[in-house]
């Protein structure tokens, strides 16, 4: 599975909505592939909430995801493979099918909101400091 991590100033699922609070949080971009697994989710969702990617009381990165929100995307495009030409392959995607249960289980195992699997969606994000990370668990 890869995902790419972005650190966000305020819920990017707000838009339009004011009456929920704009905090901190993680958006998760997770794209899955053919070899991936319910192992692999679980991995994947326990490496994430690991990660100490948040200020500490001294402004260092060092805490966890702790309280905060996280919102996750499917995003098969993580898996274009573009060695060859310039129209990317995503033969290395995981069937759709697949991929929508494995992505279900990884936003279960994170406590996450979800995005549409598969629809098109727009994000508005203010992402919070340099903080954009790429992970890959196999």
């Amino acid at each position: 599975m890869r995902a790419v991590l972005q650190r966000v100033s305020g819920r990017p699922w707000r838009r339009g909505r004011d009456d929920l609070p704009d905090r901190p949080g993680l958006l998760v971009l997770l794209g899955v592939g053919h070899e991936d697994s319910e192992q692999t989710a679980q991995r994947l969702a326990a490496k994430i909430l690991a990660l100490r990617i948040f200020a500490d009381k001294d402004g260092r990165m060092n805490e966890p995801l702790g309280e905060r929100e996280i919102l996750c995307v499917s995003q098969f495009t993580l898996y274009a493979d573009t060695r060859k030409g310039n129209r990317p392959s995503y033969t290395d995607a995981a069937e759709p099918q697949r991929a929508a249960s494995l992505y279900e289980q990884t936003c279960e195992a994170l406590g996450a909101k979800r995005g549409c699997f598969g629809a098109h969606m727009e994000l508005e994000i203010t992402a919070d400091g340099p903080v954009t990370i790429v992970l890959e668990v196999t």
